[in-house]
């Protein structure tokens, strides 16, 4: 098995198979290396441009994505490394030309039946007023968290009552009031008061216990 052959097998793993080669195709068009990572709670994906003895592109996605979310996410990546490859670093992250390259990749999808029909309606919505990640489009966020293998087992802060307890990082915090985007919550066993983005997914527990 070549190189490539290789790298389409394990990107079945995570995406829709009809996008394999969209990916690869994507992948071998500059010196990059992709990387699968553990998850991180600050972000679904990271992209570096070379830097000193580094000659190549560098991308992060997090491991347990589900497949629409990986895809989008590492497509946000790609976008990334095309605004680089054009402007360097004299634009904005998520600046207009950062979001005309997502746009144009993001057409295929739009074009597909591989994709649900809800997510490709929250991508029509936002494809003309992309915001940086789909982390920050609530209404694309909601939607892909669905397909999460634990859908039925988390919500997001947003959808905790005032005062009921969820789980987040293993802590126990208490819901507190809507600062924006964010929520006033408290760790019951600190007594110290965060601000908890209202999409982060978390474990709510019973008021009885």
């Amino acid at each position: 098995m070549n190189k490539r052959a290789q790298i389409e097998e394990g990107f079945r793993k995570y995406i829709p198979h009809e996008f394999v080669p969209y990916l690869v195709n994507l992948l071998f068009s500059e010196k990059v290396q992709f990387k699968v990572t553990r998850s991180r709670k600050t972000k679904l994906g990271d992209y570096r441009p070379p830097y000193g003895q580094r000659t190549s592109h560098v991308i992060t996605i997090n491991h347990d994505l589900n497949p629409y979310a990986f895809l989008i996410t590492t497509l946000h990546e790609f976008a990334h490394m095309n605004t680089y490859l054009k402007f360097g670093n004299k634009v904005k992250a998520h600046g207009l030309e950062w979001k005309a390259e997502f746009r144009s990749l993001l057409i295929p999808l739009l074009d597909s039946s591989t994709i649900p029909e809800d997510i490709k309606k929250a991508l029509s919505k936002s494809i003309y007023n992309l915001k940086a990640s789909s982390c920050t489009d609530a209404h694309l966020y909601r939607t892909l968290k669905q397909y999460n293998k634990n859908a039925a087992s988390t919500v997001l802060v947003e959808e905790i009552a005032i005062e009921q307890h969820f789980i987040l990082q293993d802590k126990r915090f208490e819901r507190g009031f809507k600062r924006r985007s964010r929520y006033l919550c408290k760790d019951v066993s600190t007594g110290k008061m965060y601000l908890i983005n209202g999409l982060a997914e978390v474990e709510p527990i019973k008021q009885e216990e």
